[in-house]
C-alpha cells in the first residue's frame, strides 16, 4: 500500500506574469518501509519537492497551482492548518542538512527533544523515553547528553539528536534532506548506517535526498533522478546503478570518483542546471545532452515507462 502518492504536483513562486514554476508535473510513490532517493544537481527542486508533503513551503512566495499530495490517502493541499499540525512530525518528520542551524542553541539538547514529545506524545514527554530515543540513534552516556547544548557536541552527534527529534513523534515516513553533506565521510557512513537500522527496527519509509549517487546503493529500494524541477528518471536502485538509462543520470553517474582502476580525469557535466522560469525549450537537459537531436528542442519529452518498473523521460535514452 502506498503511504505517500504525489500525483502531478506543480508549483510557482511568484504570481501571474512573474511566476516562475519550479515543480513541474511530479509523480511519485513511496510504499511502508520502502526507501526512495531523490537525486540531482542542486536547484533541481529536490528540497522544494520534499518540503511540499507537509506543505512547509510558504504561499507566498510558493503558489500550489496542480496536483495531490496524498499521506495515508489523504490530500494535503487541502488540510487546513489544525490538520496540517497534526500531520508534521505526526505522520512525515524532517531532518535536514545542517544540524547546527536547525538546532536552538540556547536550549538543551534534552529539551529540545522533550518539546516534539509534548506536541505529538505528551504522556511519553519524561527524560527517559528522551533517553531512549538517544540510545536508540546510537549517542553514548545519554543520560548526561540529555544536559548538553548542541555546540557541546560534534556535527555528527548533533544529526543524530536531529534524528532523534524526528523520531520522537513515530511517523510513518522520514524525510532525510542532504542529511549527510556537512559531514565527514565516515560520520556520513555512519548516519546512513543507523537510517538503515532504524528503518528495519521501526518499519518507517525514508525519503532520502541527496546530490550523491555514490550513496544510494547503500540504502535506497527505488531511485527518482530530477532535472528542471521534473523526473527524468524512475528505477529500482540496483538496475539503475547497474544500468542508466537517461542521458543525464549516466552523466551524474560518470561524475562519481572512481576508487579502483588507473586515476583519471572526473567526467564533468558541460553548462549548469537552468533558473526557475527560465527552462529552455523542449527537453530542459537538451543544451547539456551528448546524445541531444535537433528534435528535443522542439516538444517537452514525457515520462515514459521504457521497461517494467522503469520510467524515462527521453526518447533517444538508447543512444550512447
Amino acid at each position: 500500500m502506498e503511504l505517500l502518492e504525489i500525483k502531478n504536483l506543480a508549483m510557482d513562486f511568484g504570481q501571474g506574469a512573474d511566476a516562475a514554476r519550479a515543480v513541474d508535473g511530479i509523480s511519485l510513490t513511496i510504499r511502508a518501509g520502502e526507501t526512495v532517493c531523490l537525486v540531482g544537481e542542486s536547484g533541481c527542486g529536490k528540497s522544494v519537492t520534499a518540503l511540499s508533503i507537509a506543505r512547509l513551503v510558504p504561499v507566498p512566495p510558493a503558489n500550489y497551482v496542480g496536483g495531490e499530495i496524498l499521506l495515508n490517502g489523504r490530500d494535503t493541499l487541502k488540510m487546513s492548518a489544525r490538520e496540517l499540525q497534526q500531520i508534521r512530525g505526526g505522520v512525515v518528520s524532517y531532518v535536514f542538512q545542517d544540524p547546527g542551524a536547525s538546532l536552538n542553541p540556547v536550549f538543551r539538547i534534552g529539551n529540545q527533544i522533550k518539546e516534539s514529545l509534548k506536541l505529538h506524545r505528551p504522556e511519553k514527554a519524561t527524560n527517559e523515553e528522551v533517553i531512549r530515543l538517544l540510545k536508540l540513534v546510537g549517542i553514548p552516556a545519554p543520560e548526561s547528553r540529555i544536559r548538553n547544548y548542541p555546540f557541546e557536541m560534534s556535527g555528527g552527534m548533533q544529526q543524530r539528536v536531529m534524528i532523534a527529534m524526528a523520531l520522537a513523534s513515530e511517523p510513518k515516513l522520514l524525510v532525510a534532506d542532504e542529511p549527510t553533506t556537512a559531514l565527514d565521510v565516515t560520520i556520513q557512513a555512519q548516519i546512513l548506517d543507523l537510517l538503515r537500522d532504524l528503518k528495519q527496527r521501526l518499519g518507517m519509509a525514508i525519503l532520502l535526498i541527496t546530490h550523491n549517487l555514490g550513496i544510494v546503493g547503500d540504502i535506497a529500494d527505488r531511485v527518482a533522478v530530477m532535472y528542471g524541477g521534473q523526473i527524468v528518471e524512475l528505477a529500482p536502485a540496483r538496475e539503475l546503478l547497474r544500468r542508466p538509462l537517461h542521458p543525464y543520470t549516466k552523466a551524474l553517474m560518470n561524475s562519481v570518483p572512481k576508487l579502483r582502476g588507473d586515476a583519471a580525469r572526473l567526467s564533468a557535466i558541460p553548462g549548469n542546471v537552468p533558473r526557475i522560469g527560465n527552462f529552455p525549450p523542449g527537453c530542459r537537459f537538451a543544451p547539456r545532452c551528448s546524445v541531444a537531436q535537433p528534435e528535443c528542442s522542439a516538444k517537452l519529452p514525457e515520462l515514459v515507462e521504457v521497461e517494467a518498473g522503469r520510467f524515462v523521460r527521453c526518447p533517444f535514452w538508447k543512444g550512447d
